[in-house]
């Protein structure tokens, strides 16, 4: 069957850009053909340096004819409705059909040529194509990641002729910008121009330029003794770069070794695009790099090699000069300045948020096993780095080189690491701390991150996390279960509430907002109300005498001041906090989100997670155990017909619920009882006891065997037992039976919210 070819060559495409774009041209390709009933064998999308390219196999030549039935207006719609619709799908009246009071027509359309759509489909993908950046090329009005050039399509061999701002379609491409031919060369088929490409020096398939740098490097590598130190990231960016990769190994002074190796690297990757390269007997990096060209140079690439390790070397002698400026002034010495940095508008400056980590590092300690005292300074210097020269020119190494001065300056080798290793983890694949110390100050960084951000309203909404709280809830989980620590969440947010004390300062105060009073205060009494009252008083008037005041205390954090706002005077910075409760629970929501994301990845149903959050439990330990558990019990034959049961005696009780209140107090055995409800009950009764130490204990299993008893008594019960009886007494005592299984099995999860 006919095949569809069709390229973009533009000017050069960002490397970060290209993967996306070529799943978005299949996506767009793919829609919009299906749209047309033209479903392909094959789709595929390439992307380059250059140019994107789609080759569609077994595409029919042309659309089979079609009829559609499409729906009008009402019979009784006013007689203008009826004529826009004929007029619109160039009907007659006689062409409609009558259907419960509604005007429907069937339309046949005659299949087009499939050229005919491509022409159509390939303008409208170019003018919609979503670059998360564009431009216009200054002699159209296209707007293109970059000035778009030539336009290759054919189909079953033949040009598909259309024009796109001036631009028109055709069979022609061009190869390498350098060591191709400089002369366009034709294409009929996707065979021959792959082919031709590689003949102009053009790797099309990022796959194969990956695989090319790859076997290459190694290659070169090997013959003096040497190991590539492989980068996934910096290799895919790098492929992207060149249409033909041809890998370069190069010297560089080894004077530059004494530096730390991640500034070596970080210089190498971001600066210049190099790989670094190690010796292999001792995993240390050796003084050379490997650069990837994109032209195959007459002297094997000495030139390229020699004019990169100039550019290397004043890179890292700015590095040099950098780190040992910084190793000059200590880590403590450097907090002041962090007064005049911004963390957030509405959080105030970065100092503030070093104060928060140390008194949130401080509480977490005791939780995850760590000294506090390290702890605590760890927190405290964690962001001192920030204001360092090599992190100045190398943001990527905030941490890690705080960690390099920690030492240097002879501080505990646990609060070294644990500056370095506090932003871990920052990825899937990145490690997870696992050190007392570094797992206090990591989790205090998250979790301050976190509650701030949520304390200001700024949560992630759909696509939207500018702040990447999303990738900080899942650093909090992975810490938290891959330690077995118990850090409750609550807790966790009420810390750093209790925090705020670090807002106290000159000239500043602070306002954390919450609903009104009285529903603040609920039943609390006047006397409580004129307490607060006076306190409110003394407040503004110190407020109006330029006595800044920070409303924040131990016994209650979130008191009101609604008129604050317009009150305040001229010069005082407020920051508005919302009220521990609201944040509390969003943040546990978001955590159960993230918790069931991470465990579907795992394998774990996302219902199961829903059903142990609902408890209200916020220790993410004990809710994955739960989780796991009743995972466990449900895939057995047991916990499937005991869920059937639970749900059957739930919606009994609901349709109840809607005719009165349910009766209350426990089930007893009446003398008309049959031997099923009796033995329910006290099957009930038995499981009370057992259910609630193996809840105790945390022994979920147990828990879930426990529940499994009841599966023979409540399949019994439902089997011969009416509950809607004619004697108001039974019934009354039966739905109190069916209300203490609901509840008892509520212990261990909300079993309403298990699907299946």
């Amino acid at each position: 069957m006919p095949q569809l070819l069709l390229e973009l060559l533009s000017e050069e495409i960002p490397a970060r850009m290209q993967a996306a774009a070529a799943r978005d041209l299949e996506r767009m390709a793919r829609e919009r053909l299906a749209a047309e009933g033209l479903l392909p064998e094959a789709l595929k999308a390439f992307a380059g340096a250059r140019r994107l390219t789609l080759v569609a196999e077994g595409l029919p030549e042309a659309q089979k004819d079609r009829s559609e039935e499409v729906k009008g207006p009402r019979t009784s719609a006013p007689e203008q409705a009826l004529e826009g619709f004929l007029r619109k799908n160039g009907l007659a009246k006689p062409d409609l059909v009558e259907k419960d009071g509604v005007w429907f027509a069937t339309l046949s359309r005659k299949g087009r040529p499939t050229a005919e759509i491509v022409a159509e489909m390939v303008p409208a993908i170019v003018r919609d194509f979503p670059w998360p950046k564009s431009m216009v090329s200054g002699v159209s009005k296209l707007r293109w990641v970059r000035p778009l050039r030539r336009i290759l399509c054919v189909f079953d061999g033949a040009v598909v002729p259309f024009n796109i701002d001036g631009l028109d379609s055709g069979d022609v491409t061009q190869g390498h910008r350098f060591m191709g031919s400089g002369q366009p060369f034709k294409a009929k088929d996707f065979d021959a121009y792959a082919e031709k490409l590689a003949k102009h020096y053009v790797v099309l398939d990022p796959d194969e330029r990956r695989q090319r740098i790859v076997a290459d490097a190694r290659t070169l590598c090997g013959a003096r003794n040497l190991e590539l130190v492989e980068d996934a990231g910096l290799l895919d960016e790098v492929a992207g770069l060149v249409e033909w990769p041809v890998p370069v190994l190069g010297d560089m002074d080894p004077a530059f070794l004494d530096l730390p190796p991640e500034v070596i690297r970080t210089s190498m990757r971001v600066h210049q695009r190099y790989f670094a390269v190690r010796n292999p007997s001792t995993g240390k990096l050796a003084p050379h790099f490997l650069a990837v060209a994109n032209i195959e140079a007459k002297d094997g690439g000495r030139t390229i090699a020699l004019g990169n390790a100039k550019v290397l070397s004043a890179r890292l002698s700015d590095a040099r000069f950098f780190w040992n400026e910084d190793r000059k002034t200590r880590l403590e010495d450097r907090l002041e300045k962090l007064k005049g940095v911004t963390f957030h508008a509405r959080l105030g400056a970065m100092y503030e948020r070093v104060e928060r980590l140390e008194m949130l590092a401080a509480a977490l300690a005791p939780r995850v096993g760590a000294d506090v005292a390290k702890a605590t300074q760890a927190a405290r210097l964690a962001k001192a780095d920030l204001g360092t020269g090599v992190v100045g020119e190398f943001p990527e190494l905030q941490g890690v080189m705080g960690g390099y001065y920690a030492q240097g300056e002879g501080l505990s080798p646990l609060v070294a690491e644990a500056i370095r290793d506090h932003y871990k983890p920052a990825g899937a694949s990145d490690e997870v701390p696992d050190r007392p110390v570094t797992m206090a100050v990591a989790l205090a960084d998250k979790l301050d991150t976190l509650t701030a951000f949520f304390a200001i309203d700024e949560k992630p909404t759909g696509s939207r996390d500018p702040f990447a709280l999303r990738r900080a809830a899942l650093g909090v989980i992975r810490i938290v279960l891959g330690s077995e620590l118990r850090v409750p969440l609550r807790e966790a947010v009420a810390d750093w509430y209790k925090a705020l004390r670090c807002y106290v300062d000159p000239g500043r105060a602070l306002w954390v907002s919450t609903p009104k009073l009285t529903a603040h205060l609920g039943a609390a009494g006047r006397a409580k109300s004129r307490e607060f009252d006076a306190y409110l008083r003394e407040f503004d008037e110190a407020l109006l005498d330029g006595k800044p005041q920070v409303v924040a205390m131990d016994r209650e954090v979130d008191l009101v001041f609604d008129r604050l706002e317009r009150e305040k005077p001229a010069g005082k910075v407020l920051f508005e906090f919302r009220p521990y409760e609201e944040v509390a629970g969003d943040l546990v929501a978001f955590f159960a989100d993230r918790l069931a994301v991470w465990l579907r990845d795992r394998g774990q149903r996302h219902d199961l997670v829903a059903a142990v959050f609902a408890l209200g439990d916020d220790d993410l330990v004990r809710i994955v155990a739960r989780v796991s558990a009743l995972d466990a019990f449900l895939k057995t034959e047991d916990g499937a017909n005991l869920l059937a049961g639970y749900k059957r005696a739930v919606n009994i009780l609901r349709a109840e619920e809607k005719k009165g209140a349910l009766p209350t107090g426990a089930p007893v055995r009446m003398a008309a009882s049959s031997s099923e409800e009796t033995a329910l009950i006290a099957a009930v009764e038995a499981l009370e006891a057992r259910l609630d130490a193996a809840l105790d204990a945390e022994d979920f299993a147990g828990a879930m065997g426990e529940l499994a008893k009841l599966r023979g008594p409540v399949d019994a019960f439902f089997d011969k037992v009416l509950v809607n009886s004619d004697d108001p007494e039974e019934r009354a005592n039966r739905l109190r039976l069916l209300a203490k299984v609901r509840d008892a099995m509520g212990q261990v999860a909300d079993f309403s919210r298990v699907t299946g």
